[in-house]
Order: C-alpha cells, then structure tokens, then sequence
C-alpha cells in the first residue's frame, strides 16, 4: 500500500496545470485591481503624509485585524512553523495561543498611551518619553533590522518555497523579482491600500491554508487505509505520535535522549512561560512599527476592536501552518514523504510544508500557491511601509530637510519603499547574507532577538513607571544586548552547565546551551532591574512621562466580549492538550 500511495502522489508533483494558472491569475488581478481601485478612490487624500503612512481614520476594525494578520504570517511562518510542528508538535503552537493573550494586553494597556500621546512611530514614542539620542539610535537600528533581516529573510525564503513548488531551482531569481515588484505595487498605494488589500491577502491565506491541511488529513487517513476523512486523518495523528499532543515539552531527565533534550532547548516547558515567550510576543505585538502602525491611525475603540480580532485569527494559524508539519511526521515515520523530506539526500525538518504542497490536486495548487504568495507580499508590504514611515518621519523630516511638504514627504516614502526592497533583492540574490545556512527562522530569531529584552523593558517602563529616566533607557539598551549575547553565548563557558541560573544541555552540535527563550527571561529581568536602579538617581517624577488615566484603560462591552471568547478558547486548548 505504501509504494501504491507514493506512485499515486508521486504523479501529482507534475507541474501546474491549466485551472492552478488561472486560480492564480485572477487571484493576482483581484488584489491589485481591489488595490488600484482604493488608490484612485482616494487619491485626493494621499498629499497628506499620515494618512499615506497611517491611513488616518480609513481603516476598520476588519481591515486593521487582517492587516495585522498578513503582517505577521508569511514564508517563515509557513516553512518554520510547520518544520517544528514536525520536530516537536503542538507544543510550537504555544507562539500563536500566547500571542492572542499578548494581543489583548496590547489592545487594553498599550494602545490607549499611544494614542492618547498621538504616537505614529515608535522612534517618536522613544523621543517623546526619553530623548532624541534613543529615538535615532534606534530608528537607525529598526532601519537595518526591517531591511536586512525582515525584507531579505522574506523574499529569500518565499522564492524558495514557490520556486520549488511550482518551478524548480533554476526559477528562483525570477520569482523573487516578481515578489518583489507585486510588493511595491501594493506598497506605493500607503497604508490604506496595504490595509484593504491585506483583508484580501488573509482571506485567500486562509482559505489556502485549510485546503492545504485538509488534504494533509487525507492524506494520512489514506496512508493508514481509512479513506478519505479528515476526522480519521485527525483522530491517526493524535494515536500514532501522542507526544506531539503535549502543550508542554517535559524536562529532560537523565539519560533523556537528544531528541527530546532538542525539542526542549526549542521550548523549554513551563520556563519559557515564565520567560521569553512573553518578551518575544509583547515586544513584536506592542514596540513593533509595522505592527502597531495598522492601529496608530484609527480611534481607540477601532484599534483595539481591530487587535482583539487579529487575536482570534491568530489561533487559526496553529491548523494552518502546524497541522500539516505534524501529518508530514507521520508520514515520513511511517514511510511516505522519503525522498520530499530528504531531497537530495539532505534531510530537513523545514521541508515539511513544501512536501505537502507537493501533493495538493489541481486547482488546490494554485490556491495554495496564491495563499503562499499572499502571505509573502503582505509581509514584504507592511515591513517596507514601516521602513518608509520611520525614514520619512524620524529622519528625513528631523535631519535633512525640516521644512518639506506633505506632498514631498509622501514622495520620499514611495522611494523609500523601492530603494529598501530593491537593496533585499541585491542581497537576496545570492543569499550574501548566510540566510539559507542558518535557516530563515533561525536567522530572524538571532537577530532580533538579541534586541528584545532591552527594548521592551525600555517600552514598559517607559510607558508606566513616571520616574524612568532617558539614561536608565540607554542604560536598557546596552545592557539587555550585552546580556542577551551573553547568556546565549558565553554563561555556560563562565558559569559552568549547571549554575544558579539555569540548567544547560548539549545542543545537537555538541554544545551546552541555555535554552533560548530563558535567556531572554534572565536577560529582561537583569535589564528592568539595572534600569530601575538608574532611574532611582534622578527625578521622583520625569516631566517627560506621560499622563495617565484610568479612563485610558476602561474598556466597552463589546470589547470585553471578543476579550473573554478569546480567554475561553485559549484555556480550553490547553486543558485539552496540556
């Protein structure tokens, strides 16, 4: 039956047909005609540079939450989500389920100060509550981060999951390109574009996803003789490989194997909700620009309305992009997806989604691949807005020319936005970067953060605790890098593996290793202490503290109600897979 199964599926990777061209073609018209069509619509508005940027008022509340969606989701998400969905399980999806309690704390806590402070970009908060040194420091860092992490990991890993689904290798440079160039045509329209457009990108995302893991289903409740049934399909992956149904990855003990102590340095059980999983949400969802910029322009009650429903689309994302990395494992264990899983004869964990897509019938494919680029071209568009926003706003209108016009600044974005992805394609060209050897996931993650714990502790103090001071946020900065890097790279050489802090295991390469997200979690704490300390050698109240009001944070019924669905559904995952 298994060589039956593969010779039928095997017959399916032929390439495209006619019905998945033309899926993709009228997917491609229908966002760019929809996009052009909100362009011409307003174009009387675009002389003003927040409404380019922000979409001052424009945006709903749907419009806000699926922009907030295509943003986050796209190639990483696809390919390494559902690489480690195979590695370690449902225990991944703890990512997607904190991050819509994160959405709430946002929504509650963090908008109203921005708004209430008429916040538009996050060196403008920095600036506005610390000083100008801080605000450039990192308007200068988020500058290269977005550009030379955000836009090249992006474009580099969608042209490899699209070349290898729908042409082969040899097409890689010629779909970047195209990625590339579908990406400013939604980008130049501002914000207002981007945001309409994004409710398309998500709902054809979506639509794509669960096809995607439908027949994923299918496929191993054909596999295993059941025909095709999801719920079979379902009910086999939960029987066959329980494991990969824990929340929680258990601590390894001694004589644990590596795999485990693997799946446990990737997410370190209960530590990490003690830890960095926060950090890593809070910081992403709330100190974010091309996050948080969707919710700047519009009025309190829409922004947060927008966040909350972005919440509950973020707890699909586990059956999109997991699901089908957890049905790939059972496969490959039980003797399918051999030679998809290991092309070449190079295993990796990260093919899992692709060896899916492999197999989708015709008609599927195209909207699979419309879904994929979907999630690239929204990713490449709100991460190239933000670089133009903090560009235009931070730098060019503060430093080089103080007196230009609404009109100039909005043309200075828009070549913003083509000089930054044009710089992505010269380095995604021939990955000068090292993105393919370290993996797109991998390479965000180091990245970024790095910069996490500083950052936020700089954001939350900044926002609640009058007496921090501009040199306590310097202070944070410097600190939280230097201990990031040091916890992750050099406290099991000082301190030894087994310290006071934490417990290190041998990594895969042989190396102790503090799990990643605790070192954050030790980073954070150090910094928000050392920043505190600081602060307590100046003012008893800093004048440029933001004013608070407890009204600021009161919110209305019909918030509270999407706040307590949300809650419910998350509590009812855990108990259910604890």
């Amino acid at each position: 039956m298994l060589a039956s199964l593969y010779h039928s599926q095997h017959k399916n990777m032929e390439k495209f047909a006619s019905v998945d061209y033309i899926i993709f073609v009228i997917y491609f018209f229908i966002v760019a005609g929809y996009g052009y069509w909100i362009y011409r619509k307003k174009t009387s508005a675009q002389s003003s540079s927040k409404d380019y940027f922000l979409a001052e008022g424009s945006l709903t509340w749907w419009a806000i939450g699926a922009s907030l969606i295509a943003s986050n989701i796209s190639a990483e998400q696809f390919i390494g989500m559902s690489g480690n969905g195979f590695e370690v399980g449902i225990a991944v999806a703890a990512y997607e389920l904190i991050a819509a309690v994160a959405l709430i704390i946002v929504a509650v806590w963090f908008i109203p100060v921005y708004l209430k402070n008429k916040i538009f970009t996050m060196p403008q908060f920095l600036n506005n509550r610390y000083n100008e040194t801080t605000s450039l420091i990192m308007a200068v860092f988020w500058l290269f981060l977005y550009v030379f992490v955000n836009l090249t990991s992006i474009l580099y890993l969608g042209a490899i999951a699209i070349s290898s689904m729908a042409g082969g290798a040899e097409s890689f440079h010629m779909i970047m390109v195209a990625l590339a160039v579908f990406a400013v045509i939604i980008t130049l329209g501002g914000m207002r574009v981007i945001g309409f457009t994004d409710v398309i990108q998500v709902v054809v995302l979506i639509i794509g996803g669960i096809a995607t893991t439908y027949v994923a289903l299918t496929m191993v409740s054909e596999h295993f003789g059941l025909g095709k049934d999801v719920l079979a399909g379902f009910n086999m992956l939960m029987e066959d490989s329980p494991n990969h149904f824990q929340m929680i990855v258990d601590k390894p003990g001694p004589g644990a194997s590596q795999e485990d102590i693997n799946k446990y340095l990737m997410l370190p059980g209960i530590g990490m909700y003690l830890a960095g999983i926060w950090i890593v949400n809070l910081n992403y969802w709330g100190c974010n620009q091309y996050i948080t910029q969707r919710a700047l322009g519009a009025d309190l009650k829409t922004a947060r309305t927008g966040i909350l429903f972005a919440g509950l689309l973020k707890l699909l994302m586990p059956i999109i992009v997991m699901l089908p990395g957890i049905a790939a494992y059972v496969l490959y264990k039980n003797g399918a997806l051999q030679e998809e899983m290991a092309p070449g004869g190079v295993f990796h964990a990260d093919n899992a989604y692709s060896a899916i897509l492999g197999y989708l019938p015709n008609g599927m494919k195209g909207l699979a691949l419309a879904a994929l680029t979907a999630a690239i071209v929204a990713g490449l568009a709100g991460k190239a807005n933000s670089i133009a926003t903090i560009f235009t706003l931070d730098i060019y209108k503060k430093y080089i020319s103080k007196e230009a016009s609404e009109s100039k600044m909005v043309w200075v974005g828009k070549i913003t936005i083509v000089v930054s992805i044009l710089v992505s394609v010269l380095f995604t060209w021939n990955d000068t970067l090292g993105i393919g050897g370290a993996g797109g996931f991998t390479f965000i993650q180091k990245y970024t953060g790095f910069i996490s714990p500083g950052v936020f502790a700089m954001f939350l103090l900044g926002m609640f605790w009058k007496r921090t001071t501009g040199p306590a946020a310097i202070t944070g900065l410097i600190t939280g890098f230097g201990l990031s890097v040091f916890f992750n790279e050099f406290a099991t050489k000082v301190l030894g593996p087994e310290t006071w802090l934490y417990t290190a295991y041998l990594n895969k390469h042989g190396v102790y290793e503090i799990p990643f997200q605790i070192c954050m979690g030790l980073a954070f704490a150090f910094t928000l202490l050392l920043m505190i300390l600081v602060s307590l050698f100046g003012p008893k109240e800093n004048p440029k503290a933001f004013e608070l009001d407890k009204k600021m944070f009161k919110v209305e019924p019909s918030v509270m109600v999407l706040i307590v669905i949300t809650l419910l559904l998350v509590t009812a995952i855990y108990v259910r897979f604890w």
